[in-house]
């Protein structure tokens, strides 16, 4: 259907909005990702940790991605993440992508099982690339210890992509530090790779990196795509700055409920206040002090009434 495209730049991990009932609102969805590609992101990491990809079922990713598809999404600019506990699921998943016609997946290691050894992530990983058996299969590692606490080692990286080169060709190091992103650059110069947070944006790109693929992207595009395009320019780190001082501000609350406050306070929009449990959303008082806080620093999206109801 399309070529697979390598990914570089800024992508985002699209928040998922819900009706009342939890259940996946289709055009909210649609709406929020077209509008961050209006934006100019690179590409949409769907179904990452973000949109609470590990409290959907596989029917509902497959619906949220044909949906996608069919609203005009170009398929080679989306990299769903396809990594789940049950190797049968990532292989439905994965090989669903590739039908679709997407760039690559972000995969996650099967996370349930802890202190397992690199030869068993080995076989998780191949077993569900021989499973699907498509050329066009692009894998992107999802490398996201404090939450999944599987961690990707510099020697599975090094293991897989020996045996599977055109296949295993990028990470996404959501580690949250940069010695460890730093390490994966230097021993892996051609990899693609991108740093889990816009906090080390300009750092990746000055050590070869790809860019990022970011939670606040969702709320704030623009900024970070800035420090993309003026990487090399004398305004890079003043750029960094900013984006990394809005960071810290949404960072400081559990991310999803606090993007999604965001969001349904730019639209006006209760609706988008919806998480699905053990999630919560953020009391009043809670999302009052965030707003709060990010104007006291002038911060604002200009939403463009792009995110529509999600009630």
């Amino acid at each position: 259907m399309t070529t697979n495209a390598q990914f570089k730049g800024v992508l985002v991990p699209a928040l998922t909005p819900f009706h009342r009932d939890l259940n996946p609102n289709l055009k909210a969805f649609i709406d929020h990702c077209l509008w961050l590609l209006d934006q100019g992101v690179d590409g949409l990491a769907i179904f990452g940790t973000t949109g609470e990809a590990n409290s959907l079922s596989v029917d509902e990713k497959i619906e949220l991605l044909d949906a996608l598809v069919e609203s005009g999404v170009p398929p080679n600019k989306l990299m769903p993440g396809t990594g789940t506990c049950a190797l049968t699921d990532s292989v439905r998943l994965t090989a669903h992508a590739v039908r679709r016609g997407c760039g690559g997946v972000l995969m996650l290691p099967p996370f349930y099982y802890k202190g397992v050894s690199d030869d068993g992530l080995y076989a998780g990983f191949s077993e569900v690339i021989e499973r699907v058996g498509d050329q066009r299969l692009r894998v992107y590692l999802y490398h996201i210890p404090p939450v999944s606490q599987v961690p990707v080692s510099l020697k599975l990286i090094e293991r897989l992509i020996s045996v599977y080169p055109e296949v295993v060709v990028g990470i996404k190091d959501s580690s949250g530090d940069w010695t460890n992103t730093l390490s994966v650059l230097q021993h892996f110069p051609d990899f693609i790779t991108f740093a889990g947070s816009e906090a080390f944006l300009l750092a990746t790109l000055r050590h070869g990196g790809a860019g990022c693929i970011t939670a606040t992207g969702n709320v704030n595009p623009g900024g970070i795509r800035k420090v993309y395009d003026q990487w090399e320019s004398a305004q890079a780190d003043a750029l960094q700055t900013r984006i990394t001082e809005i960071r810290d501000i949404v960072q400081s609350y559990p991310m999803i409920p606090a993007l999604k406050t965001m969001i349904s306070d730019l639209n006006d929009d209760p609706g988008w206040l919806a998480v699905r449990p053990p999630l919560l959303r953020l009391d009043a008082t809670r999302r009052r002090t965030l707003l709060d806080a990010l104007n006291g620093v002038e911060f604002k999206v200009d939403i463009n009434a792009a995110c529509v109801a999600a009630g």
